[in-house]
């Protein structure tokens, strides 16, 4: 497929991709929907504008929202059919190529994006079963690194939806308990282990109904796309209160997301096979089909007025629980899912130091100093650090990218008293 505007050869954004997200510009401040292509985003109000949509049938009012929530109820096969449309204008024999480039494209280097969706649920696995037994050796028991039920379910915790924020928006050091080696009593202390996550988040594009379970070969049609996922983590704050019931203040005070949504349907070429899974799941988790997705990752630490260094490559297709098996999970016991829903993978972690998708494991709790350019180093994130996440697959000369999320650790907010 060719298309009449430049795509950069290593684009995030080839025309195999067109993921979808939500901008404005400083001569359009309502917030539109468009898609990615290149170094440019394609209005889809202008679209409808022109009427390229009108024989599909579907409510054409979506192209005028602010987020993508009524654009992804529309389910995954009319969402294909507009992808698909969308790609169609893009190519070189659609007929209208000058009035699209005049008044159809806006460069991303003058758009501000924001939140793609409204996000109303928010829950966050723990898929990878690298990164659990890393943090099961640190934080309890290294013979015993997996509780029982580890490896016979996907285990997640409900999130906080309302700290989730759009790529480069910055925050402040956390504060909370801590409860350092040295004492038996907790302080009150911004947090010394400012980590990040290294995730991948699901978006629910169909809701389901109270009461029903979706199944793993039902599953695919109920996600619209994915994004990059940055679950900030204070893991001296985690570490005394996540006993008896997981993570609190640890984790809620902010997360990161990329702003294109990447959709299934164009991950469809990069599915693989799932890791062996030992013993066998129940019934319900049996998968069928290719389910995992070969995605490569990458994690850069900046700090101020410094160049960046990667301190870590993964794959996305390592996780041991698949999106499949976490959906069939998550609604098993009869919880619906709801349009503009988000589930996190939980970090994904490699089997080698280098693809260890957290600080935490990869300065092995803060013993092992991590090699920055210009002889820095970091054990756990400093104020003024930038982190980059950047996600990618490729295959047959055909890239579809995430572009990244970003944020920066600011020092903490008032003085501690």
């Amino acid at each position: 497929m060719q298309s009449y505007i430049n795509i950069p050869p290593n684009s995030d954004f080839s025309i195999h991709n067109l993921p979808f997200g939500i901008y404005t510009t400083e001569n359009e401040l309502v917030k539109r929907i468009g898609v990615a292509v290149g170094e440019h985003i394609l209005d889809l109000q202008f679209c409808q504008n022109m009427d390229f949509f009108y024989d599909l049938d579907f409510d054409k009012k979506v192209f005028y929202a602010q987020n993508l929530n009524s654009l992804m109820a529309l389910g995954r096969a009319t969402n294909r059919i507009i992808r698909n449309r969308i790609q169609e204008i893009l190519l070189e024999d659609f007929g209208f190529e000058g009035l699209i480039q005049d008044y159809g494209l806006v460069k991303q280097s003058e758009a501000t994006m924001h939140l793609p969706i409204q996000i109303g649920d928010y829950t966050d696995f723990y898929s990878s079963i690298e990164h659990a037994t890393n943090v099961g050796k640190m934080f309890r028991d290294p013979d015993n690194a997996l509780l029982p039920n580890w490896r016979h379910l996907p285990v997640a915790y409900h999130g906080r939806a309302s700290s989730i924020h759009i790529s480069g928006t910055n925050f402040h050091r956390p504060k909370g308990q801590i409860l350092s080696e040295d004492n038996k009593t907790p302080i009150f202390s911004a947090t010394k282990a400012l980590d990040f996550e290294l995730e991948i988040a699901t978006i629910i594009g169909s809701s389901s109904k109270i009461g029903e379970s979706i199944s793993i070969s039902e599953s695919q049609d109920y996600i619209f796309g994915f994004v990059l996922f940055n679950d900030w983590s204070a893991r001296d704050i985690q570490r005394w209160e996540y006993q008896p019931l997981g993570p609190f203040l640890g984790k809620n005070f902010f997360s990161s997301i990329s702003p294109w949504v990447v959709t299934i349907d164009a991950l469809e070429p990069f599915r693989v096979e799932s890791p062996i899974q030992n013993p066998p799941v129940l019934d319900y988790l049996k998968l069928e089909g290719l389910r995992n997705f070969d995605i490569h990752l990458s994690v850069a630490i900046q700090p101020e007025n410094e160049e960046e260094t990667i301190v870590c490559r993964a794959n996305f297709k390592e996780m041991y629980w698949n999106v499949a098996q976490q959906i069939a999970h998550h609604t098993v016991n009869g919880c619906n899912l709801n349009t503009g829903d988000l589930l996190a993978s939980g970090t994904i972690s490699g089997s080698e130091s280098g693809t260890y998708g957290s600080l935490l494991e990869l300065s092995e709790n803060g013993k092992k100093p991590i090699q920055l350019a210009n002889n820095q180093t970091r054990t756990f994130l400093e104020d003024n650090d930038t982190v980059i996440m950047r996600g990618w697959a490729e295959k047959d000369e055909v890239r579809v990218g995430f572009g990244e999320v970003k944020g920066k650790v600011l020092g903490i907010r008032i003085e501690l008293v």
